[in-house]
């Protein structure tokens, strides 16, 4: 329902190509522009990084530590215009961009190979959603929900604490930030939980609730993104 009523208001606005402006069709960018985003290509199957050898199918990092998560599906690089596009989305409230990202990410990562059970997003502490009025993780996941008919649960996941910004720490720095900063609830025993956010970066993020997610029952973990960082 959020997603429908999200889709149903911006239907009027996409009428132009976010990028160049010329005839977008049903998405909001259109198919020239849709054919230049920065795509991921292949990476390392748990952590979405290009990989250095064609023949390699994980990094040397996940391989020295493999993560909790099983998978991180990422659309694209976050490179431009796709960071541009998701900084208005995320920054300043531009849901015609959020609209267009959406639709395009779940044509770009097509059906998962291993299809969870359910998708979660992750989630804001209120006084981030308060500030922002919206989380974008939210509206991607009912998004790719809606295209994959998978039910989404917006309340599986609850940020208990307000964390400093990630934005300039390194990864130990964020796994120490937002240590027992996320509770689980809801029964999950046993289920393939899609954990779904707007970008990646060190995957702290999505490790820490990873481990909650397993400690809690469930089965394994997978992600879904828009973009993941070089």
């Amino acid at each position: 329902m959020v997603y429908k009523l999200f889709s149903r208001k911006l239907a009027q606005s996409l009428a132009r190509c976010l990028l160049c402006g010329g005839a977008s069709g049903e998405v909001g960018i259109c198919s020239a522009c849709t054919q230049e985003l920065p795509a991921l290509g292949r990476g390392c199957r748990y952590c979405a990084l290009p990989l250095a050898a064609a023949k390699d199918n994980i990094c040397a990092a996940c391989l020295q530590r493999p993560p909790a998560l099983k998978k991180i599906s990422a659309a694209w690089q976050y490179a431009y215009p796709i960071n541009h596009l998701i900084q208005h989305f995320k920054y300043h409230r531009n849901l015609a961009a959020g609209h267009s990202l959406i639709q395009l990410a779940a044509r770009q990562l097509g059906l998962p190979e291993d299809m969870p059970d359910i998708l979660t997003p992750v989630p804001l502490h209120w006084r981030r959603y308060w500030q922002r009025g919206y989380n974008q993780a939210q509206l991607i996941a009912s998004g790719l929900g809606q295209y994959w008919c998978l039910p989404v649960d917006l309340q599986l996941l609850r940020k208990t604490t307000s964390t400093k910004t990630q934005s300039q720490l390194s990864r130990n720095q964020r796994l120490k930030n937002l240590s027992d900063s996320f509770t689980v609830r809801g029964e999950i025993s046993g289920a393939h939980i899609g954990l779904v956010d707007d970008v990646v970066t060190t995957g702290a993020t999505l490790e820490i609730i990873t481990r909650q997610l397993l400690k809690a029952g469930a089965k394994q973990v997978s992600a879904f993104v828009l973009a993941r960082t070089p």
